[in-house]
């Protein structure tokens, strides 16, 4: 009886690490393609039935990615050189893919020695997929034929900036999965059906339960319990891992960054013909210090890397004052001078004098004394742009209300951060701070009735009037279920990135004090 053993290699949410190196401070890190190359060559080395895949967001993330699609983007995309090298199989488009328009990703593609899929993604004039086959048919020297499906989430026009996906759309993955599983399985003959999803769950893998908003972002769970002939689900976006079985359909999700990896393992026997599978597991393998990086890969990434740093270090003003962040929770209760800042460039940048900004992560460092493009991009991890929208009063108070979930207060008194807001994913970038108006919010109240002072010019702010605001383009479009702000008028777009024009703003000034007005605090204070 003829047997084999097939191995899935699994990557997702990359986000453009390549090298294992946290760009804020340069410090080594356990993360990146490059010690992943390590450990795949050794695998791909010992097996002779294997597939490589990447499940999207692979492209943008770091300032070396960032760097090359704003200054270097002549060259050859430094994240495709490395898979082309590692040799994957294929990948998925992730929401990310679309940050820097296009024209990158078009040309990421056109590199790739590996097909890009996306059922979902269609042409809007034609309906076709709009960056080729949505599957391909990997055959082995055995006769084994596994089929490799993509799909991606379709939650993507709610976050992408509108230039960015001209002439797309993007129809709901769970509909367009389920119907080209039933395309496959009356037009191809296989052994092994792979979705590769970017998208997660949307229940409790044990309960159903519903985890978050049921609003379509994510979708496997329904994909695993409704769609028949699917083997192995293979799932992103949320950054988290998972090993799992799910209504007989095996699950893997591996982190991001390149932390760690799924290895899917799939044993079968041959009978009467036919491939059939014996036993099937998964395992997330994580990176460890005792991975070096691969010499290949760390060549490849060179030049790009040499020309970043030399970027970051690029000095460009001076702070008077302290505006490091000391404690990201204590940031987020009151006026601080990082968060002011950012919101004074923003309201420069567009003229006007009511501006909302996020503290990204709970690892932003705050600015030093002595202010490096580095110290700008371990603050400013987006490639955003600003819009300048027309809303109404009542949208600024759901606005501050929605963001007032982002708090709640334990039996004694102290404020935490929402459960909702750190897991399945960290969503800290979806608690905004304003500048411009006044407030208070008072947690001890009830959803939807926090928000217990707002004033604008030192009146009470009039719900019903209008009034122009800046945002990032993210939440102009109503990202983070900031629904209020969802096809409101847009009076103005700032399109150089706010990286860009925070670095700007320092040269220009060349001395920023650091300092608040303390128009808003959350309350009760302690």
């Amino acid at each position: 009886m003829e047997q084999c053993e097939l191995i899935v290699l699994h990557t997702s949410d990359i986000h453009g690490n390549i090298l294992p190196i946290n760009y804020g401070n340069n410090k080594q890190t356990n993360s990146g393609l490059a010690k992943l190359a390590t450990v795949f060559k050794n695998i791909l080395k010992t097996s002779d039935c294997t597939i490589l895949i990447d499940n999207g967001d692979l492209i943008q993330g770091t300032p070396l990615t960032y760097h090359f699609a704003k200054h270097l983007n002549e060259l050859s995309n430094p994240i495709v050189s490395v898979m082309n090298d590692l040799g994957y199989d294929g990948a998925v488009i992730g929401n990310h893919e679309f940050n820097f328009g296009q024209g990158l990703l078009k040309n990421a593609i056109r590199e790739s020695k590996f097909p890009w899929l996306s059922a979902n993604i269609v042409k809007k004039q034609t309906k076709e997929p709009a960056f080729g086959k949505p599957y391909f048919i990997k055959t082995f020297p055995n006769g084994l034929r596994i089929a490799v499906l993509g799909v991606t989430t379709h939650y993507i026009p709610n976050w992408e900036n509108p230039d960015n996906i001209l002439g797309l759309e993007f129809l709901d993955a769970f509909e367009t999965l389920n119907k080209w599983v039933e395309y496959l399985q009356e037009n191809e003959q296989y052994d092994l059906l792979i979705v590769s999803y970017h998208g997660g769950f949307e229940r409790d893998l044990e309960t159903g339960a519903p985890t978050e908003q049921l609003t379509g972002e994510n979708q496997a769970y329904r994909m695993c319990m409704e769609i028949a002939g699917i083997d192995i689900l293979l799932t992103g976006h949320q950054h988290r891992q998972l090993s799992t079985q799910l209504n007989g359909v095996l699950v893997a999700q591996p982190g991001h960054m390149g932390q760690a990896f799924s290895k899917v393992s799939i044993k079968l026997e041959k009978l009467k013909g036919s491939w059939t599978i014996v036993e099937k597991a998964s395992d997330n393998i994580a990176i460890d210090e005792t991975t070096e990086p691969d010499g290949k890969i760390v060549e490849l990434t060179s030049p790009y890397e040499d020309s970043t740093q030399n970027w970051l270090d690029e000095p460009l003003g001076e702070i008077v004052g302290d505006m490091r962040v000391h404690s990201p929770l204590e940031v987020r209760k009151k006026d601080h001078p990082l968060i002011e800042f950012i919101n004074k460039i923003q309201m420069d940048a567009a003229g006007v004098d009511i501006s909302a900004t996020a503290l990204f992560h709970n690892g932003a460092p705050g600015l030093p004394n002595k202010v490096t493009m580095r110290d700008i991009v371990s603050n400013y991890v987006y490639p955003n742009t600003l819009k300048v929208i027309t809303v109404s009063g009542q949208d600024i108070k759901d606005a501050l209300e929605k963001s007032a979930e982002y708090f709640i207060l334990d039996d004694e008194g102290e404020i935490h951060v929402n459960p909702s807001f750190e897991s399945p994913k960290p969503q800290h970038y979806n608690y905004d701070m304003w500048e411009g108006i006044e407030y208070h919010i008072d947690i001890s109240k009830s959803h939807g009735n926090r928000v217990t002072l707002l004033k604008y010019k030192g009146e009470t702010l009039k719900l019903s009037d209008p009034f122009n605001i800046v945002v990032n383009n993210y939440r102009a479009g109503g990202g983070g279920h900031f629904n209020m702000f969802k096809g409101k008028p847009v009076k103005k777009e700032i399109q150089t990135d706010m990286t860009e024009l925070i670095a700007n703003y320092i040269q220009r000034h060349r001395e920023i004090e650091a300092s608040c007005n303390d128009n808003w605090s959350v309350l009760p204070l302690k």
